[in-house]
């Protein structure tokens, strides 16, 4: 991994959402150089399903080697973010780097996103980000070295970013919109600003409540965004600005050919599940879908349900405890199909399941195969937009070990 350097020795670093997560991983790399990180999160209690506050954060980071200062800080809170930088500057004497990494997240289609979870993620993602920012340039332009680093993706104008998580999306790309804007306006001011963000999906406590526990072996650790911030945030400010940068790209330049070590599983390291956004990666990653699909031929889905059916076991419902139900658009096989693993030792066919399934998902007739086959994993089809999924994601995580069972037998 990327060795510290020192660089950071006594530069006063204001993080949002630094009491779990990336967030906190950004802090401690930084607090082994000797860094001053102030902790501006919500979380001063325990959160009943979530890990860390910013309590135990601190005492983490001074456990690291660094100073911190915890704060209660609401980003839609213009109170609490003055107050927080305010004290901030009281405290350590200025701010040298800014990172807004705080976020909030629903990969919700249109319809499914209701107004109160499209405004929230609006007023952090976007909103907090552009207060947060406006409240610290001031003290920035004062710093030999100043540096703003969002954590948001590069802009990518693919619809497919859009067509799954519409509002989510529109909530990101706000704060990289912030880096677009914000690099032109100050840098003659020479404060840096730039936004990272991970290629693959990253391990975290949210991660696991969004994704499931499961998937999190095809995730990497937070320490690869932690090591790509710290290489962006030691350079010059003069010498890069208004960058959208990938975490693995970003390690490479620094000289780091194995990335096996971020891999929380590394048997995974070749099989990691992907982020969104990132340019190409649909051209990189499902190339053998567009070749695939090609030959997809009329029958291919009753033969697989045949093989499912055949598979079914009291010991299966009662690991997966659901029941999915699949939209197949086009072709002669249509229509409603499902899978049924939460009843007696589980039924499949075609039509609706005779109780409201826990998953819906919708694809493609001549992509169905292809995910049951193994050619194409729910995970990047979902990401790209290829498969929409309604309901329960932990539950539809859990499709794809039926998946791998039945791959050696379609």
């Amino acid at each position: 991994m990327l060795k510290n350097t020192g660089k950071l020795a006594g530069q006063t670093i204001f993080i949002t959402g630094a009491s779990r997560g990336i967030g906190k991983a950004l802090a401690l790399k930084a607090a082994q150089d000797g860094a001053n990180i102030v902790i501006a999160a919500k979380t001063a209690q325990p959160h009943p399903k979530l890990p860390g506050t910013i309590y135990t954060a601190a005492k983490e980071i001074e456990d690291a080697g660094g100073k911190a200062l915890p704060c209660v800080v609401d980003v839609r809170d213009e109170n609490q973010v003055t107050s927080a930088v305010e004290n901030a500057v009281k405290i350590f004497g200025g701010i040298d780097i800014l990172i807004n990494n705080a976020s909030a997240v629903s990969l919700t289609s249109t319809l499914d996103t209701d107004m109160k979870r499209y405004d929230l993620m609006q007023s952090i993602n976007t909103r907090g980000t552009f207060l947060v920012s406006k409240t610290c340039i001031p003290f920035l332009k004062k710093s030999k070295n100043p540096h703003i680093l969002n954590m948001s993706p590069p802009l990518n104008m693919k619809p497919l970013w859009f067509s799954s998580h519409c509002a989510y999306t529109i909530a990101k790309y706000g704060m990289s919109m912030c880096v677009l804007g914000m690099a032109a306006e100050f840098k003659e001011d020479g404060i840096a600003v730039n936004a990272l963000w991970p290629r693959t999906a990253i391990d975290t406590a949210a991660m696991s409540m969004l994704a499931g526990r499961d998937a999190g072996s095809r995730f990497r650790k937070s320490d690869i965004v932690a090591d790509a911030a710290y290489a962006i945030l030691t350079k010059e400010s003069r010498s890069i600005t208004g960058q959208f940068l990938i975490d693995d790209e970003v390690l490479k330049a620094e000289g780091i050919t194995d990335f096996t070590q971020y891999a929380v599983d590394p048997a995974n390291a070749n099989n990691l599940f992907p982020d969104a956004f990132v340019d190409g990666l649909e051209e990189n990653a499902f190339a053998k879908l567009r070749d695939a699909a090609a030959s997809a031929q009329s029958g291919n889905i009753a033969k697989l349900f045949s093989v499912i059916q055949a598979n079914l076991s009291e010991s299966l419902v009662s690991k997966t405890n659901a029941v999915f139900l699949f939209n197949v658009k086009g072709g002669s096989e249509e229509g409603p199909w499902f899978i049924d693993l939460k009843n007696g030792s589980g039924s499949s066919g075609r039509g609706k399941p005779s109780v409201n399934p826990d998953v819906t998902l919708e694809m493609e007739s001549k992509l169905f195969f292809e995910m049951f086959s193994g050619k194409l994993k729910p995970a990047s089809a979902f990401m790209t937009g290829k498969l929409k999924i309604k309901g329960d994601l932990t539950k539809a995580l859990k499709l794809e070990k039926l998946m791998g069972n039945l791959k050696s037998k379609v």
